[in-house]
């Protein structure tokens, strides 16, 4: 049997704050569920959140002491069996009993120890990993700590390690001061981890791991482009042979319009009519104009740039010209979320501006919609249009990163949606016109949220 341990900063079900951690929170299971020769284990930060909703139920292994440069710092090690997977938990209240996971001013000291607790609790554990995968620059110091600190020592020689990016927008970069006096690492390895005038752990888990991941093979290509590679794409292209592309899958029990809880009326693809019904209820709700032969066009994003939040605001007043009413979820950016308030205020019945996250909310979106904008910039994989085509709205898209490679257009004979090529609000105008015509016509759109809904998104795929 191979053992795979997953080291991540976040993991549904026990905290969450983006994709990441719904990936860490159902690859491990499908993993197994697809191949009982595999055994995957995640390890991860006991924060407070966490241990105020799960105290009770986890197990108190053992500690250690972790030494990180000049410091020797508690490490106490917990243990939770959850829906067949195992996860461990690395304790000290320094680091992590505060209310957010991320933005304090020492993140970085903050996950050199938990990397550092990552290798030094193997001992603990019941049997040692053959993989150890992690994510992101959060969790980059296991991959070059295992390398520089542990194999060049002879130690834990036969794992293998893997890195996966998915956002090479954040990389983990620091003054070169960090090296020594935080990381515990010695400046005869300054360039090997020095990337542009900083300390970059992105850089250093590329060159020290086995094998690099991306969350979409269009992904994989485009961080090799200037464009996409915020800075990184010499670096990638030198280690292009240990680099791949796999498709995040979704958790397609939790988005399941035929059992969630959250919706009005629950449908599958041979009861698509019921939509209607979720339909009128989104539109109560939201205080817009209850008419079924009313497009409403979603949003359900963070208010970022990268996200194509400009686009959407320069050709806003032209999109309403159109028999459509607009919904928008998320929070980001304080300007973008005033200037949709501002549409809403301008478009009563016709836009609402929802400045919030909540999950059941978005589903209840994603259920009584009928077209699902998604114009981003840049897109390692994304979610939200495999969410949005399993509950039967139709995605817009660019065609980018994730998105190019899980939609196509309405053109096509396979196609799941609607594509436009280029980083332009004329080319995402023209191609959300193309849209709402469809959904004129009743029995063509009625045949294209079955193709949106028959698409397997799972892990299996």
């Amino acid at each position: 049997m191979k053992r795979i341990l997953f080291a991540v900063a976040e993991c549904q079900p026990f905290i969450a704050t983006g994709g990441l951690a719904e990936v860490a929170g159902s690859l491990p299971k499908a993993i197994m569920a697809s191949n009982t020769n595999y055994k995957v284990e995640v390890i991860m930060p006991l924060y407070r959140g966490i241990l105020e909703k799960y105290g009770k139920k986890l197990k108190f292994l053992g500690k250690s002491q972790i030494q990180l440069a000049w410091r020797k710092l508690y490490c106490g090690l917990f243990r939770m069996v959850y829906e067949g997977v195992t996860y461990y938990f690395i304790d000290n209240k320094y680091y992590f009993d505060r209310d957010n996971i991320y933005g304090h001013y020492d993140d970085g000291e903050r996950f050199a120890f938990f990397s550092k607790s990552v290798i030094d609790v193997l001992p603990l554990l019941t049997n040692q990993p053959d993989v150890i995968h992690t994510h992101d620059w959060h969790t980059a110091l296991v991959n070059i700590f295992l390398d520089i600190l542990y194999k060049k020592e002879g130690k834990y020689m036969d794992i293998k390690s893997v890195f996966t990016i998915h956002n090479i927008e954040y990389q983990g970069r620091f003054g070169e001061h960090i090296l020594e006096d935080v990381f515990g690492i010695s400046k005869k390895y300054t360039d090997l981890l020095m990337y542009n005038g900083d300390i970059n752990l992105v850089k250093g888990a590329i060159v020290c791991s086995d094998l690099i991941t991306t969350v979409s093979p269009r992904y994989a290509r485009e961080i090799a482009l200037s464009q996409y590679a915020c800075g990184l794409e010499y670096i990638i292209r030198l280690n292009s042979s240990k680099i791949v592309g796999i498709i995040n899958g979704i958790n397609t029990e939790f988005y399941n319009p035929m059992t969630d809880q959250s919706i009005n009326a629950n449908f599958d693809i041979d009861s698509i009519e019921k939509r209607k019904e979720n339909k009128k209820a989104l539109q109560m709700g939201l205080d817009l104009e209850v008419n079924d032969d009313i497009c409403i066009i979603s949003i359900i994003s963070r208010l970022a740039s990268h996200k194509g939040i400009d686009l959407i605001l320069d050709k806003f007043h032209e999109i309403m010209l159109d028999n459509v009413q607009v919904i928008i979820l998320g929070k980001g950016d304080y300007y973008y979320e005033q200037r949709f308030q501002e549409m809403a205020r301008f478009y009563p019945k016709r836009v609402s501006a929802l400045i919030t996250y909540d999950m059941d909310l978005s589903k209840r979106i994603y259920s009584g919609s009928d077209l699902f904008l998604m114009p981003s910039k840049m897109e390692p994989c994304g979610l939200s249009q495999m969410i949005a085509s399993r509950y039967g709205c139709v995605p817009i898209v660019r065609a980018t990163g994730g998105l190019f490679d899980t939609i196509k257009d309405y053109s096509e004979k396979d196609g799941n949606g609607f594509v436009f090529k280029d980083y332009d609000s004329s080319q995402m105008l023209a191609k959300i016109t193309e849209a709402v015509g469809v959904f004129n016509k009743k029995e063509d759109f009625k045949k294209l949220i079955k193709k949106a809904m028959s698409v397997d998104f799972s892990w299996n795929r």
